[in-house]
């Protein structure tokens, strides 16, 4: 009875090892109880291709203060103000450059950073700028442009908003114009009751010239003899300055009148019957 039952545990047990074996060999060479094990890779040295390739890429950081040989004032808008009047007063001191602080050798005024040339030729400037420009274009160079840049899906376009003619459009225009010989220019808001004021100051901020004008589309042409690496500096603002305090334009006290005449016409006015109404 013993023999018997030593007999049956033993086939039991072998039963099991035949079982185990059958299951953990595999016709796969790559089965996981008996798949090789991977050497330790070492870690590839990549940080020197990351510095050579940043090297290789990185453009050469500006010195500071940057300097500008543009013959003009820098201000926040060329087209939207009048040199003409001065503020009585300022929302911001205006030791505050937009610029930012050592980032320019022009003094800021507060509205203004005027050029540092004391006198400019306008008969030098105006020889520079005739030889950017080149020979002028024909109609056949013309029409090809327009058809090029006028059309709505174009993506050399700069918006013109109530700012106007803004000092970091320049920049903007410049960009354009490495990879492309006209940039279009959508004008909206308030800048397009006076179209000849934008494009003046267009051209004469940008050294382009304006080709074809539709109502409120421009096409700014670079020049036949333009090099995007010899472009003017063009130092950005980092903010919008606050516009500064001017004097009324609607006085409160007509001139020739004292205060009482002049708050008597006007009750006078504003009680007298309309000759006519306006409707929408």
């Amino acid at each position: 009875m013993l023999k018997l039952l030593l007999w049956r545990h033993s086939t039991h047990q072998t039963h099991k090892l035949t079982r185990f074996l059958s299951q953990s060999l595999s016709d796969d060479p790559y089965d996981p109880p008996f798949s090789p094990t991977s050497k330790p890779q070492k870690p590839k040295n990549k940080t020197k291709h990351k510095t050579q390739n940043k090297d290789q890429n990185s453009k050469p950081e500006p010195k500071f203060p940057l300097k500008s040989d543009l013959p003009f004032d820098f201000k926040y808008s060329y087209s939207e103000t009048n040199p003409s009047l001065e503020p009585i007063g300022f929302r911001e001191p205006p030791r505050f450059s937009p610029f930012g602080p050592g980032r320019l050798d022009r003094k800021w005024t507060g509205t203004c950073a005027p050029a540092q040339q004391q006198e400019v030729d306008p008969e030098r400037v105006a020889e520079e700028r005739n030889r950017v420009l080149g020979d002028p274009l024909t109609e056949e160079e013309v029409a090809e442009l327009v058809e090029k840049y006028r059309h709505s899906d174009c993506s050399r376009q700069i918006n013109l908003g109530v700012g106007g003619v803004t000092h970091n459009m320049l920049d903007d225009i410049h960009n354009h114009w490495k990879r492309a010989e006209a940039v279009r220019i959508k004008c909206l808001g308030v800048p397009t009751l006076d179209m000849e004021n934008v494009c003046f100051h267009l051209e004469e901020k940008s050294g382009g010239k304006v080709i074809y004008r539709h109502i409120n589309i421009l096409l700014l042409y670079r020049g036949r003899n333009y090099d995007p690496k010899n472009r003017p500096v063009v130092p950005l603002m980092l903010w919008k300055p606050y516009a500064p305090i001017y004097p009324k334009l609607v006085k409160n006290v007509a001139n020739g009148l004292t205060f009482e005449e002049t708050k008597e016409m006007r009750n006078r006015g504003l009680n007298s019957p309309s000759l006519m109404k306006l409707s929408k």
